[in-house]
C-alpha cells in the first residue's frame, strides 16, 4: 500500500484573471467525452497562448499559484507544455532548451567548514563544443548555452513569457545567451548534499525538427559530468554534477525536483543505514504525511529510521511535494529505495500529521515500534 492522504494546501480562492483557466480544467477533466475535452484544452491551450504572446507573467503566476488541486494543476501545466511545444505563430524555427543537473558538493575532509560555490561557468562555450562532439540535441550544431546555473525560480510561469518571447529568441540565436541570475550554493558541515540548478540554452534548427526526443542521457553525460565538476567546484570542495537529459522550460522544474529529491533520499538513506548496521543493526523505516508551513507546497512526506535498539538513533528526512506530484508516486519512490537498500520492515503511517510533536515541539517523525 502507497496511498497517504495529500498535506499539500490549495487556494480556495482564485482572482479574476486565474478563475476561467480553472474552470475549463476542472469542465476538460469532467468532461463527458474526448471530443469535448480536445475542444475544451484547445480553448485553454489558445488562452494561455495569448497570455505568453502579451507578456503577461504575472497572469500566469496567478493561474498556477491559485490552482485549487493537484489535478487541475497538472492539467494546466500539460496545455502549457503543449504551448510551449508549439511555439508562436511566425515564432523563428528555436528551441530553448534546460538541462537539469543535480550538483551533489560537499566540503573535502581536512578542508574549511563553509564555501560558496558562485554557479558561474568559467567556459561555458567548451561545454557546447562538449555536447555536440558528443551528439547531444539530436546531434544539432547550432546552439549556445548560458554562463550561469540557474534556480528553479529563474524558470517560473512568471519568467516563462520574456524567455519564450521573438526578440529574446533572436538576441539567443545571434550567440546572446538568455538572461538568468545565477544562483550560488552554500556548503556547511562535513555531509553531502544535492542542489538544482539548471543549465540553459537555445538551439536553431529546421522548423519541425525536434532536437529534444531524446528522453535519457547519451554518450555526452559523462564527459559533462567530468566538465562540469570542474568548471563549478572551488578549492577545499567536491562537486559531482549529474545532468538530465534537456527538455523544454514548462517541464524542466518538475524533471529536476523529482531527480533532486530522489537523489537527496539516496544519500540519506545511504548515510543513514551505514550508521544504524555499525551501531544496532538493520532500522525499520516509517513513511508519513504532514501539513507544515515552510514545505514548498505547506505539506510534505517524511521518512524516519528507526531501531528499538538504538532509541535514540532516530533519523528523519523531509520529503518535499511540488504542485506537479503525485502523492503515491513520491511514497512509491521511498518505497522501491528502501527495497533497492534491503530494508525490510517499511511502513506506511496512515493518516494527516502535524508538523511538530506536541509534547516536544520538535519535528515530529514516527519510530516503528511505537506505531501500533
Amino acid at each position: 500500500m502507497t496511498d497517504v492522504d495529500d498535506p499539500r494546501v490549495w487556494p480556495l480562492h482564485a482572482p479574476a484573471v486565474a478563475a476561467p483557466f480553472h474552470e475549463l480544467a476542472h469542465a476538460s477533466l469532467g468532461a463527458a467525452t474526448a471530443q469535448a475535452s480536445d475542444a475544451l484544452d484547445a480553448d485553454l491551450r489558445a488562452r494561455l497562448r495569448a497570455l505568453l504572446d502579451a507578456g503577461d507573467g504575472a497572469a500566469l503566476a496567478a493561474i498556477f499559484d491559485a490552482a485549487p488541486g493537484a489535478a487541475i494543476y497538472r492539467h494546466l501545466w500539460r496545455q502549457l507544455a503543449q504551448v510551449e511545444a508549439a511555439g508562436g505563430e511566425g515564432a523563428l524555427a528555436a528551441t530553448v532548451f534546460v538541462l537539469p543537473l543535480v550538483l551533489v558538493a560537499g566540503i573535502e575532509e581536512g578542508a574549511r567548514m563553509t564555501a560558496t560555490l558562485p554557479c558561474v561557468l568559467r567556459d561555458a562555450g567548451a561545454l557546447a563544443a562538449l555536447l555536440r562532439e558528443h551528439g547531444a540535441l539530436g546531434g544539432n550544431q547550432s546552439f549556445g548555452l548560458s554562463s550561469v546555473l540557474a534556480a528553479a525560480d529563474a524558470l517560473a510561469p512568471a519568467r516563462l513569457p520574456s524567455l519564450l518571447d521573438r526578440e529574446t529568441l533572436q538576441r539567443a540565436a545571434t550567440a546572446t545567451p538568455l538572461d538568468l541570475p545565477p544562483a550560488p550554493i552554500q556548503l556547511s558541515g562535513a555531509h553531502e548534499s544535492a542542489h538544482l540548478r539548471f543549465l540553459a540554452g537555445v538551439a536553431v534548427a529546421a522548423p519541425g525538427a525536434d532536437l529534444l526526443a531524446a528522453r535519457d542521457v547519451g554518450a555526452w553525460g559523462m564527459p559533462l559530468t567530468l566538465a562540469l565538476g570542474a568548471q563549478v567546484a572551488v578549492p577545499g570542495t567536491t562537486v559531482l554534477a549529474l545532468p538530465h537529459a534537456p527538455s523544454r522550460l514548462v517541464s524542466a522544474v518538475h524533471i529536476g525536483r523529482s531527480l533532486q529529491r530522489e537523489v537527496s533520499a539516496q544519500l540519506f538513506v545511504g548515510n543513514a543505514l551505514r550508521r544504524f548496521r555499525a551501531a544496532v543493526g538493520e532500522p525499520s523505516a516509517a513513511i508519513s504525511a504532514h501539513r507544515a508551513a515552510d514545505a514548498p507546497a505547506g505539506g510534505e512526506l517524511r521518512l524516519s529510521l528507526s531501531s528499538p535498539f538504538g532509541p535514540r538513533d532516530a533519523e528523519g528526512f523531509r520529503c518535499p511535494l511540488y504542485a506537479t506530484d503525485r502523492t503515491a508516486d513520491v511514497v512509491q519512490m521511498l518505497v522501491a529505495l528502501l527495497r533497492d537498500c534491503r530494508v525490510a520492515d517499511v511502513r506506511i503511517v496512515p493518516g494527516l500529521h502535524a508538523d511538530r510533536d506536541p509534547a516536544t515541539d520538535v519535528t515530529l517523525l514516527f519510530k516503528v515500534d511505537a506505531l501500533h
